[in-house]
């Protein structure tokens, strides 16, 4: 999977970056979920625990939680407020706007959001898997641990990460290659992990069948003689 060829070759790779230009920016199909607290978030606080609920209450109000999804016109519809653009905005800039909307209906109003399909898919070596993004600071490392590492048959030096029509080599090989070639993932890149190639090992796995009913069959005609 994923071999340079003729069309696309190593002077065709982009180069790596070091960070990512400022915070993640909201866009079409980001899945939203919204808080809403009054009297500046004092239920968030409350230290004399004054405004809990029991267990089973919190269970519900869980179970009960809504996605708000981010249209294709950058729009997502809120309860009480409508529609609001959000597409370009950071999670604050949108905590902001949505909390100002919200100051016509409650006092105080405190906005947290959350961002729940934030993801990544990591192919090859690894095994494969879809792996979640906790926060926006977070590196190829960390995404790679999360899959479970690398096994002894993947090629650390050659890691391609394809982001849209980008794609980076990533070499982690080495302490000054990991220095050099460490780069914050965003949601929707694709980290694929070569593995070493072994045509003998793939050749016995095939054979393995024949030999065994060989096997198989020599030990029958050595039980049958010794009757």
């Amino acid at each position: 999977m994923f071999r340079l060829d003729k069309d696309f070759t190593a002077d065709d790779l982009s180069e790596v970056k070091e960070e990512l230009d400022g915070n993640y920016k909201l866009m079409p199909n980001d899945a939203l979920l919204l808080d809403v607290f009054t009297n500046d978030g004092e239920r968030l606080i409350d230290p004399n625990q004054e405004m809990m609920t029991n267990p089973g209450q919190q269970q519900q109000q869980f179970r009960d939680r809504f996605q708000y999804i981010i249209q294709a016109n950058g729009n997502a519809t809120f309860p009480m407020i409508g529609d609001m653009n959000l597409e370009g905005m950071t999670l604050f800039e949108a905590e902001r706007a949505i909390a100002s909307k919200f100051d016509s209906v409650y006092k105080g109003t405190f906005v947290k959001l959350r961002i729940t399909n934030r993801r990544v898919f990591v192919l090859g070596s690894p095994g494969g898997g879809v792996v979640q993004l906790p926060n926006e600071n977070t590196s190829i490392i960390e995404v790679l641990a999360s899959a479970g590492g690398l096994e002894m048959g993947a090629k650390a030096q050659n890691i391609k990460l394809i982001r849209g029509k980008e794609v980076y080599r990533i070499n982690l090989s080495t302490i000054s290659g990991m220095k050099e070639t460490q780069m914050n993932v965003v949601p929707g890149d694709v980290i694929y992990v070569e593995p070493w190639r072994r045509p003998w090992l793939q050749t016995l796995r095939d054979v393995s069948p024949a030999l065994s009913l060989v096997s198989s069959v020599l030990t029958l005609i050595v039980v049958v003689q010794n009757l």
